[in-house]
């Protein structure tokens, strides 16, 4: 049975408080580092840059579309430029003229046709564009969010971080001092059960809670000093103290 003197193990409790401040820390820095406004924002964000993206193939394909409506009119127009110089030119047959002059009236109603469809194209792009700049709003929105609330995360998890190696190197030196064979049932005690020591004070295990039965309470009384004992709920050590039972 493992032993050390009650003013030892009296410092378990203490050992024990830097224990619980590690424990809530490492707890806060899971909470900071799962906050679900990040996981909402992340889901968020992916829609808004699906949508933005296919906002902007929509563009991307009107674009070209415009082009190709561009060139059309473009080819027309030279036809048209080709055929009228050489009518003005007055050269040729007189069949041939008037040919050429129903063949410039068609290119003239063609041109007519495809400038409707270029101007059509060119409405749908700029409803398209002001519909990819909205979307473009949302994302840069989103993100603006995104980093507020990560800037905001990252300062907390900083101040945490600071706390952890503060609390960590009182707790290395103040393990330091302590008896080695009872630190090393601590150590394993804490890693099994959660919870290294903790105080039976009137009856009560404070590491469980739980008032004692009278016949495990008689058995604790009735060990040595120096003797270590353990809470029979939670399995941690009990520490002892005349003042508290």
């Amino acid at each position: 049975m493992a032993k050390a003197a009650p003013a030892e193990q009296l410092k378990l409790l203490e050992l024990q408080g830097l224990d619980a401040r590690l424990k809530s820390l490492s707890n806060r820095r899971r909470g900071l580092e799962t906050d679900p406004r990040i996981t909402d924002l992340e889901a968020a964000l992916n829609v808004a840059n699906g949508e933005l993206g296919a906002a902007k193939l929509a563009v991307h394909d009107a674009e070209a579309e415009l082009k190709r409506a561009e060139a059309d009119v473009e080819q027309v127009a030279t036809r048209i430029e080709k055929d009228e110089a050489r009518l003005n030119s007055g050269t040729g047959l007189s069949k041939d003229l008037v040919a050429l002059q129903k063949d410039i009236a068609s290119l003239n109603k063609r041109r007519s046709d495809l400038e409707d469809v270029e101007l059509e194209v060119l409405e749908r792009l700029d409803v398209l564009r002001e519909r990819q700049a909205a979307q473009q709003s949302i994302v840069d929105d989103i993100q603006g969010s995104f980093g507020g609330i990560r800037a905001e995360l990252d300062a907390a998890l900083a101040e945490v971080g600071a706390e952890e190696n503060e609390v960590a190197g009182k707790r290395t030196d103040f393990a330091a001092g302590l008896d080695t064979g009872m630190l090393a049932v601590y150590e394993k005690t804490l890693a099994k059960r959660g919870v290294g020591a903790a105080r039976l004070f009137h009856g009560t295990s404070e590491g469980s809670g739980m008032q004692l039965s009278p016949g495990d309470l008689a058995e604790i009384k009735a060990a040595a000093e120096d003797e270590i004992v353990f809470c029979p709920d939670s399995g941690c050590i009990l520490v002892r103290s005349a003042e508290w039972v």
